[in-house]
């Protein structure tokens, strides 16, 4: 009797719920095989108190990816542990160019209340560009 598990989670849960078995499972594979993918590296499950490995539906869904790039594309586990390093690269890229964009964006916005005619007018923009020469020289106590 082949029964069917279906797990409601967030979609793309990070959550380490579910043991390996419900987790192979899921995946369509055998627990052995989620145990030497863990060796290899292809995946990092979490830990239970007792050591027992715990993986998340996002955990479920990469060793779907494995599975499908291993047997339907042919690539060894080598090539599958380096595409997975260079798609968490690129995410992690990704994730640092929003919060540049997000600096980017705040420092125009702040640059913008310089430039106003109703900000503070620290900065005052001019027509023509100066060729002036401005020397400053710090005053001596002597001066004041």
């Amino acid at each position: 009797m082949h029964e069917e598990i279906s797990i409601s989670v967030e979609q793309s849960s990070d959550a380490k719920v579910l043991i390996i078995s419900v987790a192979a499972r899921l995946a369509g594979m055998h627990p052995q095989t989620l145990r030497q993918y863990d060796r290899l590296g292809l995946v990092q499950p979490g830990r239970a108190g007792g050591g027992g490995r715990r993986y998340s539906e996002r955990d479920v869904a990469l060793l779907r990816e494995v599975q499908k790039l291993s047997q339907e594309e042919g690539v060894n586990l080598a090539g599958i542990k380096r595409i997975i390093g260079l798609e968490q690269l690129v995410g992690d890229l990704q994730e640092r160019v929003r919060e540049l964009e997000h600096e980017l964006a705040d420092a125009y916005a702040r640059l913008a209340q310089f430039e106003s005619p109703y900000g503070r007018g620290d900065l005052v923009r001019q027509e023509r560009p100066s060729t002036a020469l401005v020397v400053w020289r710090p005053r001596r106590a002597s001066d004041r």
